[in-house]
């Protein structure tokens, strides 16, 4: 209901703000039309209603562009409410079970599990946060150091099985040939390539069928692609799944938890380590392919490598 209502708001702007512009133009014309022949009027006629017709256009523009940016807020929050209170009530209720009622060790030690799985979930949730607002700061990493990306790559793909409780054939990894060098800092690349598993794994359905190659396309480049066979991404949207809090627009993916932080996160530390990312899909349920591509360390400017955890 309140995002019909918002919806309503920025198709009543954008109206708006066309016919503002349209009667400013039309009314611009005609005075320009009845007073062609005074020179110095019609110039300062126009400089006076070009300005009025732009700050319409521009304001319009700008109070849409708010309207959408209040909604993805408002959706984050909520995203973030749930991720949040959800795991909360879980150990609560774990908790006065324990302190209500004899249970036998197997139970106990099953709550204890239970409870700390809420907690891994409580923390990465706080995390991703925190992670995003530091991804905003282009100059934020805190060290640069050569990194054998592949071996980066397959530790984070491990964690990703593990954390998912996946059999070893759910997640492929591929590293082909020689040369996954490139200059980072390791703590953000591997959230970067975490986050690129963990949607795709999340967004894959019931089957989890996902692989992962590393490459070296060009002499200048390292590729990362990460495939999976899950709900896939509109054409339309395969952009703005990199902006902040975006969620991708599909009633079937409502189970699916998450901030809409992820792939913003990835593009942040992309482009801060000079290199970029980028999705590809055939559309509603053909599956996604993200790319992330860095830039090659030079020969001549490696050092032996090594394999930093």
């Amino acid at each position: 209901m309140r995002i019909t209502s918002r919806r309503k708001a920025t198709i009543t702007f954008l109206v708006l703000g066309v016919s503002l512009a349209g009667v400013a133009v039309a009314v611009g014309s005609g005075w320009i039309i009845l007073n062609w022949r005074e020179g110095i009027k019609v110039f300062l006629g126009v400089i006076f209603f070009g300005a009025i017709t732009a700050g319409l256009v521009l304001n319009t523009i700008f109070l849409v562009r708010e309207i959408r940016r209040n909604e993805q807020h408002d959706s984050f929050i909520n995203a973030v409410t749930h991720e949040l209170k959800t795991p909360i009530a879980s150990i609560r209720l774990y908790l006065q079970t324990l302190q209500h009622r004899e249970v036998d060790e197997l139970q106990r030690r099953d709550f204890y599990r239970l409870m700390l799985e809420d907690t891994d979930r409580l923390l990465g949730t706080v995390e991703q946060v925190l992670k995003a607002g530091v991804a905003g700061h282009r100059n934020s990493s805190r060290r640069r150091v050569p990194i054998d990306f592949g071996h980066l790559v397959g530790e984070c793909v491990e964690a990703a099985r593990t954390g998912h409780h996946l059999q070893p054939q759910a997640v492929h990894f591929e590293a082909n040939g020689q040369g996954h060098s490139v200059t980072g800092d390791p703590e953000e690349l591997r959230t970067a390539v975490a986050n690129v598993l963990d949607n795709a794994i999340k967004y894959s359905g019931n089957k989890v069928d996902v692989f992962v190659r590393v490459e070296v396309p060009d002499e200048k480049h390292v590729r990362l692609s990460v495939r999976d066979h899950g709900v896939g991404i509109p054409e339309g949207e395969l952009k703005s799944v990199f902006k902040r809090f975006y969620r991708v627009s599909n009633r079937s993916l409502a189970h699916v938890k998450g901030t809409g932080l992820g792939l913003f996160i990835v593009r942040a530390i992309a482009r801060k380590h000079g290199g970029r990312v980028f999705a590809q899909s055939q559309g509603e349920g053909q599956g996604t392919t993200i790319v992330l591509e860095l830039p090659q360390l030079m020969i001549r400017d490696r050092e032996p490598l090594e394999k930093r955890t």
